[in-house]
C-alpha cells in the first residue's frame, strides 16, 4: 500500500532524514519508533506533504505522491492524527467531525458520526461542546474520529497516547485493535513498547533520520539490546 524509498528531508540547511525508507502493506499495523528528535514526526509530515522531501520517492497504492500537496494526499486516502491533536478549538465536537467527512473511495461500511460516537461514547455526550473545552483524552478521541471521518485507507497516528491517563490510553489501544480487526492499515508513532508489540505486525526503529532496525513484534520483544540502545530513556 505505502512504499517509502530513500527519502531525504531538510529544515533549511539542516538535514533531518537520511535515506529514510519503510513500507506498509494492506491491512497491516506498522510502527515508527525512536527517541525524541530522531525524525519520526518529520517522516510522517513528509508522507503527508506537510514537509517536502528533497529526494527519494513515496508511492501510495501505486501512485507517486512525493511532490503532491497535502490536500491531494489526504484525498487519496491518507488520514493523519497529528501530534498534539490539533483539533479545531472554536468548533464543536460535531463540527470538527463533519468538517472533514468524506467517502471518496466508496467504502462498504463508511465512517459516519454514528460509528464514531459508537466507538467513542464520550464524544457523543460532548457533541455540542467546543473543542477547547475537552479533556486531553477527549481531544485525542476527537482527532482520531476526525481522521476516520475522511474514510482513510491508511491511518497515521503521531504519538497516539502521549500525555494521556492510563485508562484513556487503554481505550485508544482498544480502538486501534478494532480498526486493525476491520482491516484498516495503520502507521503509528508511540513510546509504549509493550502495547505496540501486542498491536503491531512490524516495527521500524530510527535514529538520526535513518532506519537502524526493523522486524516483527516477536523479534523486537526478544531484542532487548535494540530496546536499550535506541528506545531507552
Amino acid at each position: 500500500m505505502l512504499k517509502v524509498q530513500a527519502i531525504e528531508s531538510f529544515y533549511g540547511a539542516s538535514q533531518v532524514l537520511f535515506g529514510m525508507g519503510l513500507d506498509v502493506n494492506d491491512g497491516e499495523v506498522v510502527t515508527l519508533l525512536g527517541r525524541n528528535g530522531m525524525g519520526k514526526t518529520t517522516t510522517l509530515n513528509t508522507l503527508m506533504g506537510i514537509k517536502r522531501a528533497q529526494s527519494g520517492e513515496i508511492v501510495f497504492n501505486g501512485e507517486t505522491i512525493t511532490a503532491l500537496p497535502s490536500y491531494k494526499i489526504a484525498k487519496l486516502g491518507l488520514g493523519l492524527v497529528p501530534e498534539g491533536r490539533q483539533i479545531f478549538p472554536n468548533l464543536t465536537v460535531w463540527e470538527n467531525l463533519v468538517a472533514t467527512a468524506a467517502d471518496r473511495h466508496g467504502h462498504a461500511n463508511p465512517w459516519t458520526l454514528e460509528r464514531v460516537f459508537a466507538m467513542f461514547p464520550e464524544l457523543a455526550s460532548r457533541r455540542s461542546s467546543m473543542g477547547n473545552l475537552l479533556s486531553g483524552g477527549e481531544q485525542q478521541m476527537l482527532a482520531i474520529g476526525r481522521a476516520l471521518m475522511t474514510n482513510p485507507q491508511l491511518l497515521i497516528l503521531d504519538e497516539a497516547t502521549e500525555g494521556l491517563a492510563p485508562l484513556i490510553r487503554q481505550e485508544i489501544w482498544t480502538c486501534l485493535s478494532q480498526l486493525k480487526a476491520e482491516g484498516l492499515s495503520i502507521l503509528v508513532v508511540d513510546k509504549n513498547i509493550a502495547d505496540l508489540t501486542r498491536l503491531a505486525d512490524r516495527h521500524y526503529v530510527i535514529e538520526k533520520g535513518r532506519v537502524v532496525w526493523s522486524g516483527s513484534s516477536a523479534e523486537l520483544a526478544e531484542d532487548t539490546k535494540v530496546q536499550e540502545r535506541y528506545l531507552g530513556v
